[in-house]
Formats: structure tokens, sequence, C-alpha cells
């Protein structure tokens, strides 16, 4: 029965691979693989000598770690808190509400917070307008150094709800009876959350903290490219998106083809070494 996955999986994820020959090939469309002119590790070279990967690499870093920190402390909170909602009907209306935003596009996630953060009738100016906070409109889209947190902002409130059901379901997991003996025993709610709630889940967060620092720097490009404009451009350039504006965008396949694979490494390095760390210092890994 799992045939069918496995070869999915391999025709999709591991058959690609073979494309990696092309960021040592000058490619040119129309030429067979093997009939490429070979270039070596030229295209790493002047990967690593544009200074403009070296800006996008910033980017996508500070995006990435803001994303990781935000990304996945808020989740786990929100499953805490909700977890101890009594109220079930409450409950399941604040779940359903929250995880609706991770089925929006990004499309239309960035029409949303464009137009939220629009010096004219944005709701954010109103209200900071009518609290005397501001006296005139504030263009938050045109400031580059905030770029990163309202991209991160957009994130969180798009994925936090869809990212607590894996939290729940292991909250749900954990047996009542250790509830029971430890009300009985006078533990108060926050007691019962920090001992055995928080304990409970341990192994369910250390496992999607590894996925999580593996996919560190591959963070796509949707939310860049749909919420930037050339006032932020400094901030909104990331890897992906610099693959595809200097590789596709501009026919330089193998170039971009070196910035992908060099993207892939790092992810796969970066999961080696904390899937080592986890596994020496709380005896959790994935692998």
């Amino acid at each position: 029965m799992s045939l069918p996955f496995v070869a999915w999986v391999f025709v999709f994820n591991y058959l690609p691979l073979w494309g990696w020959t092309m960021a040592f090939q000058n490619f040119r469309p129309g030429r067979g693989l093997f009939d490429q002119e070979w270039a070596g590790l030229t295209h790493f070279r002047m990967l690593l000598q544009d200074d403009m990967f070296y800006l996008v690499l910033r980017n996508t870093l500070a995006m990435s770690l803001m994303g990781l920190i935000a990304g996945f402390t808020v989740p786990i909170v929100f499953a805490v808190l909700l977890n101890e909602v009594r109220n079930i009907v409450f409950k399941r209306f604040v779940q359903t509400v929250s995880y609706l935003p991770h089925f929006v596009s990004w499309v239309v996630v960035a029409g949303l917070v464009t137009k939220m953060l629009s010096t004219q009738n944005g709701i954010v100016n109103d209200v900071l307008l009518w609290t005397g906070l501001i006296h005139e409109p504030v263009q938050f889209m045109a400031k580059g150094e905030w770029f990163w947190g309202i991209v991160t902002a957009a994130d969180v409130w798009k994925e936090t709800g869809w990212n607590t059901i894996i939290y729940l379901a292991a909250i749900a997991g954990i047996g009542p009876e250790l509830y029971e003996a430890a009300r009985v025993d006078g533990a108060s709610r926050v007691r019962q959350i920090w001992h055995i709630t928080l304990p409970g889940i341990r192994t369910t967060i250390i496992i999607l903290l590894i996925m999580s620092i593996g996919h560190l720097i591959s963070i796509g490009f949707e939310k860049q490219f749909l919420l930037g404009n050339n006032l932020v451009r400094e901030y909104s350039q990331v890897l992906d998106l610099y693959a595809l504006n200097y590789g596709l965008g501009m026919g330089r396949f193998s170039f971009g083809t070196a910035i992908n694979m060099f993207n892939s490494l790092v992810s796969v390095i970066l999961l080696l070494v904390a899937n080592g760390l986890f596994k020496r210092f709380t005896n959790e890994s994935i692998m």
C-alpha cells in the first residue's frame, strides 16, 4: 500500500536532484544534459563574490530567526491557553477561527496587510491617530527597517492556528489522571501546566523545533514578493527570490541552480547539527 507514495516521493523529491548538475555547467536550453559546457565551481565562486548574495542572506537569516522564535513559541502558548478553556463551544469556535487563515492564499493576506497598514483609511493608522499616538499617517510599507516585523507578524497570524493543532493533539494524549493527582496535591493550574502539560508535549516540541531549524533558510519567497516593493528592496530580498530574479528571470539557469543547491545543502547541515545536539543533550531526535 505504501509503494505508490514511495514512488511519488522518489519521482518528485529525489529524481529532480539530477538537475543539480546544471550548477556545474553553463546550461543552455535546447541542448542535452551531457552536451552542456562544464563550468566546474565557476557559478559558486560568482555567488560568493556577489555582494547582493550576502545582503539577501542577511535578510533570509533575519526573517528566518524572527519567524522561528515567534512562529514556534506562539502556537505552543496558544495551544496551552486553549487547552485550559473549559467551555467546549467557545474552545471549538476559537480553534476554528484561528486556523482558517491557513487556507487563505498569501495573495489575499498580502492585500489585507497592505490595506490595514495603508495611509488612506488603513485601520492601523486610524487607530493610532484616534489614540493620539501619532499625528500623521505612517507609511509602514515604505520603511525597510519595519519590513521584517511586518512579514513575521503576518506569518504568525496566518499559521498560528494551524500549527496549534499538533500541540493540542499531543496535549490530548496526556493522561487525565496526572491532572487529577496534581489537583489532589493542591497544584494550581499554572503548576499543572508547568509540571504536566509542557513536559507531556516535550518530545513533540523538540521534534518540531529540529525540523524548523532544518528549514531555517528555506522560507520561500511568496510573502516577501507580495509584501515587498522598491522602497524596501534591500530588506525584502531573500535567497529564493534572489534565485528567481537573478537566475530564472535573467536566464542564468546554472547560477539559479547554484543558489538553490547552496540553500538545500545548508538546510541539510542545519538539520543534522540540530538533530545531533538535541540527541546528545536531550536524547530526542528525528533520526
